[in-house]
Parts: structure tokens; sequence; C-alpha cells
């Protein structure tokens, strides 16, 4: 009885599953599909890190407020603007993120041009590339003189650091820190601020207005995006 049960089940895959017919295109090829399905993991990596820096910055208290993904005219770039990851609007200062995506070994100092990622290739220093970006935003906030600005840039998980030991101490302006720590370290830096005035150098509506005018100057026109973009590939 076993047998003819095996006989029949041997019989009955063959006639629901019919064989894949072979495509007329002699052309065709599964190759093609290989870069739209590299492309497409990408996308979701960069969808995943988006998402675990949008959970850290949900985190921070409830007087602070920040943008992202923003775009406004910088004069001394190569490209006439600046892209920045994120900005954090606390009452003692301002936090200016660029977040990276690298997989190994990080090694960099601040006077470093550039940093080396797993001695396989260079990255341009992150910080000297914040800077750039913190002198755009002082131009769009000309009429808030002397505010603080922080530098942070942040990498995944994937990354070990072997960076200046002061980049990771909560007394720098410039830190180095991991995706998963972002909150903790804002929250960290903002009270290190708050010890050293006596009350909260922006009120609430000067936060909001200062969130206004980078949001105003937020350049959203995809074509101009997408040319930016262009440019820094190029140059690369």
């Amino acid at each position: 009885m076993f047998t003819k049960l095996k006989q029949w089940l041997k019989s009955s895959s063959k006639t629901t599953s019919p064989k894949p017919q072979k495509s007329s295109n002699p052309k065709a090829s599964t190759r093609s599909n290989a870069p739209k399905t590299r492309s497409i993991e990408a996308s979701r990596i960069g969808e995943l890190g988006e998402y675990k820096i949008n959970i850290q910055l949900d985190q921070l208290p409830k007087d602070t407020k920040y943008i992202s993904d923003i775009m406004i005219p910088n004069p001394k770039s190569q490209t006439g603007y600046s892209q920045i990851d994120h900005v954090v609007i606390s009452p003692y200062g301002l936090f200016v993120i660029e977040t990276k995506n690298y997989n190994g070994e990080i090694k960099g100092t601040r006077s470093d041009k550039y940093w080396r990622v797993s001695n396989r290739f260079n990255m341009y220093n992150p910080l000297r590339q914040n800077y750039g970006h913190i002198k755009a935003l002082e131009l769009v906030l000309h009429g808030f003189p002397g505010l603080t600005y922080i530098s942070m840039i942040s990498f995944t998980m994937r990354c070990r650091f072997s960076i200046d030991p002061e980049l990771r101490k909560i007394e720098s302006n410039e830190l180095i820190v991991y995706d998963t720590e972002l909150s903790e370290f804002i929250q960290r830096k903002i009270n290190r601020l708050r010890l050293t005035s006596a009350t909260p150098v922006l009120t609430t509506d000067q936060i909001q207005k200062i969130y206004d005018s980078i949001a105003n100057a937020n350049i959203q026109d995809p074509a101009l995006r997408a040319a930016h973009i262009g440019k820094i590939k190029q140059s690369q």
C-alpha cells in the first residue's frame, strides 16, 4: 500500500507542476535582474537606516524640534548647495547630524583630510564635510548670531571606531556616535550645555522661528536635488 501511495504522489507532482516554458526571446537572461536586485537591497538598507534614526530622534525631549533631508544654498560648495541629513534644534544649541552607512573599521582624526574604511578605501573626513554644512546653516540663520552648533556623525553598528578618543567625549562639540546611541548622546550633550547656562539660550518661540527659517530655505525641487547629487558623483 505504501508503494502505491508513493507512486501516486510521484505521478501527481508531475501532472500539477508543469515544466517552465522557455522564453521565445533568445536574448532574455536572468542576469539582467541582478542590478535591480542590488538596487532594491541598497534601498532597503537606506530605508532601515533612516527608520532607525527617526526612532532615535523621536525619543528627544518635547522642547526640541528636528528637521530632516535639507538642501540649502552653500556658495563655497562645489555644487552650490549643502545637503544635510538632520538638524536638531534644542534650547541650548543646534545638532547638525551627518549619517554614514559603512561597514568595517573607521580610522581618522580631526586633522586628517581623509579617513580610512577597513584599510580598503578613503572617505572624506565627515567632520570637515559637516563643517561645511554648519557654515551653510549660519548663512540661513544669520538672524540668530552666537548659536552653538554641535557636529555629530552617526555610523551604523556595522562599524567599529579607531578614531581620536576625544570625539567620543561629551565635552566635545564634534561627536562620533553609533546610530543606536544618537538620542542618548544628544540628551547628554544638552545636559552638559545646561550646566554652563543658567537659562535656556533659545525660547520656544525662537526654536520655532529657527525651524521655520530652515524649512523655508530647504530646496525641494527634484531637478535641483538630482543635479546636486550628480555633481557630487562626478567629483568622486
